[in-house]
């Protein structure tokens, strides 16, 4: 509710504005320029005396001195409850075909909506009586949610342990309805509603406690589950040049990743590729329920056209409704769309506010507030001992592909593993394009250590022998050194590259990479006996072809294991040994 208080702008620099006020602000509190009719959402960022410096999330054109400014005494917040899943989102929360029906495809500055149908009915079942006792986060009831059971908590701003004083009985009923009365440790009564507010800049810390993360997170994607993977509640970071393929692996990854829900945060991305992620998420189906991939996506979309100062918002927004899902005890991935642009945003906001700049004129605090981000990944124990995760996934956007650069550099202190694409990769059309030589990752596969090592080691190999060639020629080389490139060669191209458009080969289970990474490091220990380079190279390639093949084949199914006797009938011509 808005309070009286009230200011005067006093400067204004782009979306930076200075407001002169006589009473007092709150540092990050929500104001309001009164612009006319319109009101435009602010956040107070510094105060200097009786001067609050806001960041105005919307266009500023049109804004006078002496313009008057009202203060909310809130902070900025999201609102949590049943019917985020499916939704568009901006930075600000606003459901965007909601506001598109209203102002068409240009939208207005200004007009803010409920997130959330406030009278749209929601079929309750209670968890709690009279008299029980709870904790912040803990389940008061259940309403269905899409594939879901969608916990309704008590409040994560409550103090100490709370008394349930009244519960609804089942039934149908809407956000505006109070579901419960609870008593907190002071006495005081609050209502509990199926949604609640939370400020999107303070972590959610209603468990008992944060695990570290261990169980590997099967994204797949065989070049990331096995050479460099994710765990559940872990981070990492996808730096590459523009057209190396982040968006396109990020959408496959959420698709099929094994997770219960997708948080996507397209901050400040270019609007062709944000459209794109639009209109394909509607219309994919989920593999694993065969509903719609949405019913288990939330978007939050900020272009590189909208407001610069929103890209900041929406990233904080991603992470809060990601956190409130795993307090459901669900493991929840999201992926930021691009968190270089999120710093540049804090670029351009320090130079207006004058502050002294770090390299390349970021702020010094960039390392600080990346790393703020990314701490708020994990794996909890909840307070009814089950678990839940967020897996935080950024894309960066170096310019040129320099990895020295801050944010990248910034970003690699934090997270836990590094799926660096390159621009040769690409240009190769490897997809994907992660360079298995630059890339690394802190957590365990579930592939043999042994084994993951050994391919490790025969793609150096084999790289060291290709630029050595590039020098002197292939006449140049040893046969057994010519023998380690094709052995490199071969690993990369059937199973690090993956056919994004070939259903099958889009998207390997677990059991199918074991399998298949076991039968691999079999070949690439094996010493094959050839009397020149042309038939070492013709061998590969016919070895190459079939397990191109085999790829496409359904796991287990005839026509795999078909393909794979033929592979092992021409293994065995070349060697005595049986693999």
């Amino acid at each position: 509710m808005q309070t009286q208080r009230k200011g005067r702008i006093a400067k204004i620099n782009a979306n930076m504005v200075t407001t002169e006020f006589d009473t007092f602000v709150v540092q990050n509190e929500v104001a309001y320029v009164v612009h006319g009719e319109q009101k435009l959402k602010s956040e107070v960022i510094r105060i200097k005396g009786n001067l609050a410096e806001m960041q105005v999330y919307e266009n500023t054109s049109g804004l006078k001195i002496n313009d008057e400014v009202e203060f909310s005494g809130e902070l900025l917040s999201v609102e949590l409850g049943p019917g985020l899943l499916g939704q568009i989102f901006d930075g600000l929360q606003n459901p965007l075909p909601l506001l598109a029906e209203k102002t068409g495809f240009f939208l207005k500055r200004g007009l803010y909506l409920d997130p959330l149908v406030a009278d749209e009915q929601w079929d309750f079942t209670p968890c709690v009586s009279p008299g029980d006792k709870l904790r912040p986060g803990e389940k008061i009831g259940v309403v269905p949610e899409k594939i879901f059971q969608h916990r309704i908590m008590t409040p994560f701003g409550m103090q100490g342990i709370s008394e349930v004083l009244e519960i609804v009985p089942a039934g149908r009923y809407n956000l505006k309805s109070p579901v419960a009365k609870i008593k907190d440790a002071d006495g005081k009564i609050h209502p509990v509603y199926l949604s609640q507010y939370w400020p999107v800049k303070i972590p959610i810390k209603a468990y008992k406690e944060k695990l570290q993360p261990d169980e590997p997170l099967v994204t797949k994607m065989r070049l990331i589950d096995s050479l460099f993977p994710v765990a559940k509640g872990g981070t990492y970071c996808i730096p590459g040049p523009f057209g190396a393929g982040k968006t396109v692996l990020q959408q496959l990854t959420s698709r099929h990743a094994e997770v219960d829900v997708v948080v996507i945060a397209a901050c400040g991305e270019r609007a062709g590729e944000v459209v794109e992620t639009l209109k394909t998420f509607p219309e994919l189906i989920d593999p694993r329920t065969a509903r719609p991939l949405m019913d288990r996506t939330v978007i939050i979309c900020n272009t590189s056209s909208m407001p610069v100062a929103a890209r900041e918002s929406s990233v904080y927004t991603a992470v809060t409704i990601a956190e409130y899902y795993r307090q459901m005890g669900l493991n929840v991935l999201l992926l930021a769309d691009s968190t270089s642009r999120w710093a540049q945003a804090m670029r351009e906001m320090s130079g207006r506010l004058e502050e002294i700049p770090g390299e390349e004129a970021f702020p010094a605090y960039l390392e600080s507030r990346i790393a703020s981000f990314y701490e708020r990944a994990g794996l909890v124990k909840l307070y009814d001992n089950s678990l839940g995760s967020v897996t935080i996934g950024g894309a960066v956007s170096p310019a040129g592909g320099n990895f020295e650069e801050p944010v990248t550099q910034a970003t690699l202190k934090v997270v836990g593993a590094f799926h660096g694409l390159s621009r040769e990769r690409s240009d190769a059309r490897r997809y994907p394009a992660i360079d298995p030589l630059l890339s690394w990752s802190k957590y365990r596969s579930f592939i043999d250590e042994k084994q993951k090592e050994a391919g490790h080691n025969i793609l150096r190999k084999s790289f060291d022998v290709a630029q050595m060639m590039k020098v002197i020629g292939e006449e140049g080389t040893s046969l057994e050194d010519y023998i380690d490139y094709l052995k490199g060669e071969f690993f990369d191209f059937v199973y690090l590259q993956q056919n994004a458009f070939d259903p099958v080969d889009e998207a390997t289970p677990k059991e199918r990479q074991i399998y298949v990474f076991n039968f691999i490091y079999q070949i690439l220990e094996t010493d094959f006996s050839f009397t020149s380079k042309d038939e070492a190279l013709h061998y590969f390639q016919q070895l190459r072809q079939l397990f191109k093949g085999w790829n496409s084949n359904a796991y287990l199914s005839a026509e795999f294991k078909n393909n794979e006797a033929e592979i092992r009938a021409l293994i065995k011509e070349k060697v005595a040994a049986k693999i």
